[in-house]
């Protein structure tokens, strides 16, 4: 009997690290089934890091498809070949299709509609969107047509408000599935070097480069600010950074003032002797993710999906808005909504010096805030739990492959 396919669409970073979670349960419950991928938005990393082959080309765009916050990166994008990029896409997807049992499209209408398009039974996960930004999920006409098909089996949710919402507006099929990252949100045992007892603060600046070297940058300085108010016990800070951003750190360092040494950057304020030790000192690593999140008693988080996860186990939040183009005032804003208490976003323009001191004095006061800090212990799971969404869609995968 010949093994069954799945080819996996989607239109966005978090989209494929979203579905590459999926892929990996896969792989566990039924290593039989052949996969491949078409990521309609930058290179598909999180597909190639699994080996799954790419069906059609990849382009990394200026916006980094993130064009909805300013009509200037669309245009763009125009001008870097988007329309003709997705052409391709697309035919690559409608060539290839007909030699597939299902479909998996992760997203919002561009990928659902690829799905659509393709005329097989295809099952739609719309990470991106929720009902929790504005209380009810406005659904453009075209992703309406696509939800609706008799093609299209489910419908998964990232929280089950979402879920719920969608079938108060008809859609019957719609059900909750989570975020998948977190069920692999746990330590990998890296040692942090952390101090017993004293509050550590998770610095996520993002992984889009160059974005995420100016977010850090941004991070550094606050993290100055911090150390000229926080209580006298202190604080320890770890950055998780995307291995790009750690080739970097060394130019970062000397933009900023501070020191490196073996992963380790030292603040000393201008005029201090080398006899005195350093004001603050930020660890950074590519590979601690994980463990970084779920020790950190605070997230100064300038990311998207690492901030949901961050969320996700409880961990209070507070955003400073940079220059984008994804983690704007805007981004960080929508965030808030869909977050809830668990976010707070300083500023409403690209962090200034003023903001930054703003977000030093919160940081500590929501440190020495227990009621806080155990609402947000309640607000995360609420939200995003129960974990397993990657277990969920996958059982569901295989159901309607009848493999199970």
């Amino acid at each position: 009997m010949s093994s069954k396919r799945i080819l996996f669409i989607s239109n966005g970073h978090g989209e494929d690290n979203h579905t590459s979670h999926v892929i990996q349960t896969l792989r566990q419950l039924c290593p039989s089934i052949e996969m491949a991928a078409m990521p309609i938005v930058g290179e598909g990393k999180a597909y190639r890091n699994l080996d799954i082959p790419i069906i059609g080309p990849t382009q990394t765009m200026p916006s980094g498809g993130f064009f909805y916050m300013k009509r200037l990166y669309l245009l763009k994008d125009f001008q870097s070949g988007l329309i003709g990029l997705t052409w391709r896409q697309l035919q690559a997807v409608l060539q290839y299709a007909p030699n597939c049992d299902l479909i998996m499209a992760t997203g919002d209408f561009v990928s659902q509609t690829f799905a659509y398009l393709t005329k097989r039974p295809f099952v739609s996960f719309i990470s991106c969107l929720s009902a929790l930004y504005e209380g009810r999920l406005p659904i453009n006409p075209l992703l309406w047509h696509d939800l609706n098909s008799s093609r299209c089996l489910a419908v998964f949710t990232r929280d089950s408000y979402t879920a719920s919402d969608l079938q108060r507006q008809g859609i019957a099929k719609a059900r909750f599935g989570g975020i998948p990252a977190l069920d692999r949100l746990v330590p990998a045992g890296k040692d942090l070097h952390l101090k017993r007892d004293i509050p550590m603060i998770a610095l996520l600046p993002g992984s889009r480069m160059p974005e995420a070297a100016r977010n850090f940058c941004l991070q550094l300085q606050l993290v100055v600010e911090i150390a000229k108010v926080m209580p006298e016990s202190g604080f320890q800070f770890r950055a998780a950074l995307v291995p790009n951003l750690m080739e970097q750190l060394n130019d970062i360092a000397k933009s900023q003032g501070w020191q490196l040494t073996q992963g380790v950057l030292t603040y000393s304020p201008p005029g201090s002797s080398a006899e005195e030790s350093p004001l603050v000192e930020v660890r950074c690593y590519s590979d601690a993710f994980n463990d970084i999140v779920y020790y950190s008693n605070l997230v100064i988080g300038m990311a998207g999906l690492a901030v949901d996860l961050a969320v996700a186990i409880g961990k209070p939040i507070i955003q400073i808005p940079g220059e984008g183009p994804q983690f704007t005032y805007q981004f960080a804003e929508a965030q808030t909504r869909l977050l809830g208490i668990s976010a707070q976003t300083i500023g409403t323009g690209p962090a200034s010096p003023e903001t930054l001191k703003q977000a030093a004095r919160r940081v500590v006061e929501t440190l020495q805030d227990a009621d806080y800090l155990a609402k947000c212990q309640q607000n995360g799971p609420e939200r995003f739990g129960p974990p397993g969404a990657s277990e969920r869609i996958a059982h569901f995968l295989l159901t309607s492959l009848g493999e199970t």
